[in-house]
């Protein structure tokens, strides 16, 4: 039986599918095609919570590497060898991830429409989720983060300039979700964040997640 969390969200984002048929047959504006979004991302793509991100603020790259894995379904070599017949996504990354609609909906998408949809989303400022935080557990959290994850994750978590994700304001349930397909394996792991996760682990224990997502939640 499906999480009743996730119920709406499946619902919001058949008719996204149905509004992104409509839209493309149409020839859509940025703006158009940013519609089939909001219905999971929240409007403007700034999520409502809890299970989905924001995505507005992202970087362009983070956008489109996320895109592609779900549109080709992790598919690492057919990801490759569209990065590699384009310019523009020189830079970007695979990381295998999980999902429960996003493969669908993307395939809905061309390459050159994903480039129109992270441009949009990263150009509308990163709006913090209003939640409440453990002061107790993020202070614990501020000082894993400096020490572990400020350098691919700067300011605290809240730049997007290092192509890694905004992490700082995020809803709480959605980092947790996370964090559990990084563990799992039903997420691709850096090399570096997974070395980092394993040190914040042996000097804090099992806490170490829960303080550092205390600290992103925190974030105002």
């Amino acid at each position: 039986m499906l999480n009743k969390l996730f119920l709406p969200t499946l619902f919001l984002s058949i008719l996204g599918l149905f509004y992104l048929n409509t839209a493309f047959a149409e020839g859509a504006s940025p703006s158009m095609l940013a519609d089939t979004c909001l219905g999971c991302h929240g409007p403007d793509g700034i999520s409502e919570g809890p299970a989905t991100p924001t995505i507005s603020g992202m970087s362009e790259l983070y956008i489109i590497g996320a895109m592609l894995a779900y549109k080709y379904d992790n598919d690492e070599d057919k990801v490759d060898e569209i990065i590699e017949a384009d310019l523009d996504f020189e830079d970007v990354e695979f990381f295998a991830r999980t999902s429960t609609v996003m493969n669908r909906i993307a395939k809905g998408y061309s390459e050159d429409e994903i480039k129109t949809l992270a441009k949009h989303f990263s150009e509308i400022p990163f709006k913090n989720a209003n939640q409440p935080a453990n002061a107790e557990q993020a202070t614990v959290g501020s000082e894993l983060h400096e020490t572990h994850c400020e350098k691919c994750h700067e300011n605290g978590g809240s730049s997007a300039d290092d192509d890694a994700g905004v992490l700082a304001g995020q809803w709480v349930p959605y980092l947790e979700y996370t964090m559990a397909d990084f563990a799992s394996g039903d997420r691709d792991m850096p090399k570096k964040m997974k070395k980092q996760m394993e040190e914040a682990h042996a000097s804090s224990g099992d806490e170490a997640i829960r303080d550092l997502i205390q600290f992103y939640a925190s974030q105002k």
